[in-house]
């Protein structure tokens, strides 16, 4: 038996649905634990592109069994969208594949509207969130207002909680912010129609998880968004609303952190972000343009164009930290081919201070000037190389160096999008 956590060690965005697909065969069981919609998992398979936003990645490798854990936020439209499309290309022929659990809190059109109306309000001072509704669903559920996916399978309870809540709901869109009021009838009986849609996907995940555990089976604990957009310890409040480091699989999936086992960092070979906040590294000019059209840098939830810059070992040092990772997977270095040099942040020197460890205060991460090591860049293309051995020296360098600088090793390397462009030094699951 193994179990490990893969998250992002960045701001999300960094491949981690990629990295999921290609370990999930090593795994019985793929976990979601955190987030919602706002995620995006995008995997190409034989030319055929996916994109997942809440079903776990696993889903595309046969034999797995998928969870979709408690922590998580759960759209039933969005769902039940992507389980008929896996459906009907024959991916997914038995539910039992795909178990959701009955505590997931679910997403609402008022919380949807609330997202969208909050962000329209505050202009320039908006979060940049997708308007997905994910931010409201985590406030009811701390509120202990929240509607699970449990409430959706008995008409008489939904409608009761439904009539409960949407009096304030609707005064907070029509008087506040000059919104319409949501149809509180016609809202019940998509209530209603979700839940029976649902109803053979619906299960007590925990002990799905904790019976896998002591039959000896392996997991994999499947992370949505980034360290950096975590509630806790990202850059509030540009940050998501769910705790997104690797602690988070134990609260959001149900599972002690004694059978915890590897933690895997996914990062790209460079930085991306979506929305505000400060982003060191980044490259606002002809390099950023650069980065973004050689990576296809735009969300896969939203389509927004990412915002790209350097790699920044001091945030990967961080990610270290909190998540206590035992490796790294990189994503996209073929990216990097092409060009004359290869800048790494090192450092930061803020109001003329050298600081080696990322700041507490958004105002200094703002005020951040990253210190490069520029390591000699590479020409090759390496998308169709399977060996490290058989990378540039450059590119291999970079790789080391990335390494030395972190303090722990990059076990995976993707060089392209496909399933099988990767190239693996140690498999986290064989140790």
């Amino acid at each position: 038996m193994t179990t490990v956590v893969a998250v992002g060690a960045q701001w999300g965005d960094e491949g981690k649905g990629k990295i999921v697909d290609w370990l999930a065969p090593r795994a019985d069981l793929v976990v979601r634990f955190h987030g919602g919609n706002n995620a995006g998992h995008t995997l190409v398979v034989d030319g055929e592109k996916t994109v997942l936003h809440v079903v776990p990645a696993g889903v595309l490798q046969p034999g797995t069994v998928n969870l979709i854990g408690p922590g998580v936020v759960v759209d039933p439209e969005v769902l039940l969208g992507e389980l008929d499309a896996l459906s009907a290309r024959g991916i997914l022929r038995d539910p039992s594949r795909v178990r959701v659990s009955g505590r997931a809190h679910v997403i609402l059109p008022w919380h949807k509207d609330q997202d969208l109306a909050r962000e329209e309000k505050a202009r320039e001072r908006a979060i940049g969130t997708t308007g997905r509704g994910i931010g409201p669903t985590y406030e009811d559920k701390v509120a202990r207002r929240g509607i699970r996916v449990a409430d959706l399978l008995d008409a008489a309870l939904v409608r009761e909680r439904i009539e409960q809540i949407a009096g304030g709901k609707n005064f907070e869109l029509t008087q506040y912010y000059g919104w319409k009021p949501i149809d509180v009838e016609r809202l019940v009986e998509s209530c209603v129609a979700w839940g029976r849609r649902l109803e053979p996907y619906v299960d007590h995940t925990g002990r799905i998880l904790d019976r896998a555990l002591r039959e000896g089976k392996s997991v994999l604990f499947e992370g949505a968004q980034g360290t950096f957009l975590d509630i806790d310890h990202g850059t509030y409040p540009y940050v998501t609303s769910s705790n997104c480091v690797a602690g988070a699989a134990c609260t959001g999936a149900g599972v002690g952190p004694t059978r915890i086992d590897r933690v895997l960092g996914i990062t790209k070979a460079y930085a991306t972000r979506v929305g505000g906040g400060p982003f060191p590294t980044e490259e606002a000019g002809e390099a950023g343009e650069k980065l973004r059209a050689a990576g296809a840098e735009f969300g896969a939830t939203t389509g927004r164009p990412r915002r790209c810059g350097w790699l920044d070992v001091v945030m990967l040092r961080e990610a270290l930290t909190v998540n206590g990772l035992t490796g790294l997977a990189m994503n996209k270095l073929d990216v990097l081919s092409g060009l004359p040099e290869v800048p790494i942040a090192t450092a930061y020197r803020i109001d003329g201070k050298l600081c080696h460890e990322f700041p507490m205060t958004l105002a200094e991460v703002s005020r951040a000037e990253p210190v490069y090591e520029r390591l000699p860049g590479w020409s090759e293309r390496l998308s169709e190389l399977r060996r490290f051995e058989d990378l540039p020296d450059a590119a291999r360098r970079y790789v080391d160096r990335v390494e030395s600088l972190v303090g722990i090793p990059v076990e995976i390397l993707s060089i392209g999008p496909g399933r099988d462009e990767t190239i693996v030094r140690s498999d986290p699951f064989r140790r």
